[in-house]
């Protein structure tokens, strides 16, 4: 447990633009001030920045969501290497959305392995990460990429206490075979019955779902779709239809990172979702759930470690 003196006096919050809801949260938990910045592009697009808070022999804790990563990381890496031009004794990054997961091995040949390129960019500007539910696919940890000091905060807890507080009798269904261990966890803690479906994927807004045969057992139950990312958002349109056309209550959406690219979201609730509710990992207005507070103390553990070094 790092001593609460150690936030108060040596730390410093900055929140990118856009990420202030989130930051505030995890600002208030760590109990320390914010850092007063300007940030801004010429008309030529390239970035103007001035740090206008004392930051030397400071711990900086950088807080920006990596959605739409190419036109933020520029102004990133500018920001942490200012930091630590101006004194700063060590610059995190709380990013609650990691982006560049996905590709991790080459499908085709020549593919860029973007995954392990992007690690290294972010492991080269800052001296730990944290992060929610990053999506790993195929591989086990974040270290088998970043070079840095991670944690990984799991979002399992509050969507099980949000699903609980919030939907009566809910039936929590997996939209792949990969979401049950983590589905099942959710349906654990609440406690409450759970069904994984098959899906079969034909392109990057193309897939097919299949639907339990015994599905219309469930029918005094509210459906509950839980997934870690929304982004297309075609396998739960496409499952909200199938579970629609068989007659049930029209389903709850919940995600942990609501990417939601273009007409996704009105997509999803043109399909019939009942309500959709993920967390402020990413800023929508679906983000009922509140991630910030549940950051302290991985932060807190990577500042300490950071300072022993």
């Amino acid at each position: 447990m790092v001593p609460a003196t150690h936030a108060n006096q040596e730390t410093l919050l900055l929140a990118y633009p856009g990420n202030e809801g989130f930051a505030e949260s995890l600002r208030l938990g760590l109990q320390c001030p914010s850092v007063d910045f300007d940030l801004r592009s010429f008309p030529d697009g390239e970035t103007y920045l001035r740090i206008r808070s004392e930051v030397r022999d400071r711990d900086v804790v950088l807080v920006c969501t990596l959605k739409d990563p190419n036109p933020r990381f520029l102004p990133l890496a500018f920001l942490a290497d200012t930091l630590r031009d101006l004194g700063a004794r060590q610059v995190g990054l709380v990013a609650p959305y990691l982006a560049y997961m996905r590709q991790d091995r080459r499908f085709q040949p020549g593919e860029a392995l973007t995954s392990g390129t992007f690690a290294r960019l972010v492991s080269g500007q800052f001296d730990w990460l944290a992060t929610i539910d990053p999506h790993l696919h195929r591989r086990q940890s974040l270290a088998e990429i970043y070079s840095i000091p991670s944690e990984v905060v799991h979002a399992a807890p509050l969507l099980t206490e949000w699903i609980r507080t919030n939907i009566p009798d809910p039936l929590l269904v997996g939209p792949d075979a990969e979401s049950e261990q983590w589905v099942r966890e959710v349906a654990g803690g609440i406690p409450a019955p759970y069904v994984v479906l098959e899906k079969q994927r034909k392109g990057d807004r193309s897939v097919t779902i299949s639907m339990p045969a015994d599905v219309r057992r469930w029918m005094d139950r509210t459906p509950v779709l839980v997934d870690d990312i929304i982004s297309s958002a075609m396998t739960m349109a496409e499952t909200v239809r199938h579970w629609l056309a068989a007659g049930l209550p029209a389903p709850v959406c919940v995600g942990v990172h609501a990417v939601f690219a273009a007409g996704a979201y009105e997509a999803l609730r043109a399909a019939g979702a009942g309500r959709i509710v993920t967390t402020n990992s990413i800023t929508h207005s679906s983000a009922e759930i509140d991630m910030g507070r549940a950051l302290v103390g991985p932060v807190r553990r990577l500042l300490a470690q950071a300072s022993a070094v």
